[in-house]
């Protein structure tokens, strides 16, 4: 993995055993969509979660009935696990017992006595907290105060909680500043940035269905990202959160910050396109669900350009009708029956991970993707 060369330099954090900030790589995480209450429901999503690459998960607590279940889903989960805490103090003193690794509140929400508790229990656990300021739940006066959600109020209200924390002598805090407007989420993060060198959790909040949610969340984490802001990143998608993990860490490929994972190429079809590639495309990405080491896969449609076009790329399959090609950064090293595309690809890809010749990790069985390295 590798970082960003014009990072940010940010104060580091642990979140369990993952550190976030300071020279860190940019972790991905997500939060759990199902109801906290159903501890095995919710450690089920959380295990796909960590085979699909998730780095931390977070779950809502909404009430004590919730909180209860937190030690079952910590004790039975391999990553580190952050209570989403929301205007009851009490839930987050809850989940600090329970042995959570973080709490994520909005300060401004709780008032100053209940913080103090917060911090206490807290710092008695050695977890860190999350300062999520909200554009849905800004206070009162700073939406008076700016006529609105500015981002200008995104960042007071976090530095008005930042300072609260710091008063009480607490200083493992990360930050967010969500908003489901992308112009403003990413004025919120920079003016915050200027100000404040603790680590930021970057995120555009209800960014809705897949295709949405990655348009929005490329272009705001990706123009900050870019510009070294940003040292923990949330893809928001309405639905299951699995599919949240691959869209991050195309973000991250995609910028050079971190090389993780297949990165799978496939032509858009054409007229020449004699095999089902959509089908081919899905079933290859489902397979390799969860391999963090990065490999270039191609998936072609036609054998005339296929090689040529993906030259690049360390293996992949030209597919034509009944037939196809094998390749190995642009040179043929077989041909393939249609219905043994996805076997002969994922045969070479064990092969060259066996043979040191790329850092792959061993393909997944079907239905199964690999556990987060």
């Amino acid at each position: 993995m590798g970082t960003s060369a014009n990072k940010r330099v940010t104060r580091p954090v642990y979140v369990g055993s993952v550190k976030v900030g300071g020279d860190a790589a940019v972790v991905v995480q997500s939060m759990t969509s199902t109801d906290t209450r159903d501890a095995k429901a919710t450690i089920d999503q959380i295990g796909r979660l960590t085979d699909a690459g998730c780095e931390i998960a977070r779950v809502a607590v909404p009430d004590a009935e919730a909180a209860a279940q937190l030690s079952v889903i910590k004790r039975a989960v391999s990553v580190p696990l952050i209570a989403d805490i929301h205007f009851d103090h009490r839930l987050a003193l809850a989940a600090i017992e329970q042995g959570v690794d973080g709490v994520r509140i909005n300060p401004g929400n709780l008032g100053r006595q209940k913080i103090r508790e917060v911090v206490k229990a807290a710092m008695g656990a050695g977890i860190v907290i999350r300062v999520g300021v909200n554009a849905g739940s800004l206070e009162k006066s700073l939406l008076a105060k700016y006529g609105g959600p500015t981002a200008e109020a995104l960042v007071e209200s976090a530095l008005g909680g930042i300072a609260l924390l710091e008063d009480l002598g607490f200083r493992a805090i990360k930050v967010s500043l969500k908003s489901s407007d992308v112009s403003t989420m990413i004025a919120a993060y920079r003016g915050l940035a200027e100000k404040s060198d603790y680590p930021l959790h970057l995120g555009v909040t209800e960014a809705g269905t897949l295709v949405n949610a990655a348009i929005k969340s490329s272009i705001a984490l990706g123009i900050l990202l870019s510009e070294g802001i940003g040292d923990t990143i949330r893809v928001s998608v309405t639905g299951d959160p699995v599919v949240e993990i691959g869209v991050a860490y195309g973000i991250l490929r995609a910028l050079g910050i971190r090389d993780v994972g297949p990165d799978i190429i496939s032509c858009p079809t054409c007229g020449r396109c004699e095999i089902d590639l959509c089908a081919l495309v899905e079933e290859v990405e489902r397979r390799l669900a969860g391999m963090k080491a990065p490999l270039k896969i191609a998936l072609m449609g036609c054998v005339v350009n296929g090689p040529g076009e993906a030259a690049e790329a360390d293996v992949g399959i030209a597919g034509g009708k009944g037939m196809g090609l094998l390749f190995r950064r642009g040179k043929v090293i077989g041909k393939v029956r249609e219905g043994q595309f996805v076997e002969a690809l994922l045969e070479e890809i064990d092969q060259m991970t066996a043979s040191g010749t790329s850092n792959a990790l061993p393909v997944s069985s079907p239905g199964k993707g690999q556990p987060s390295a």
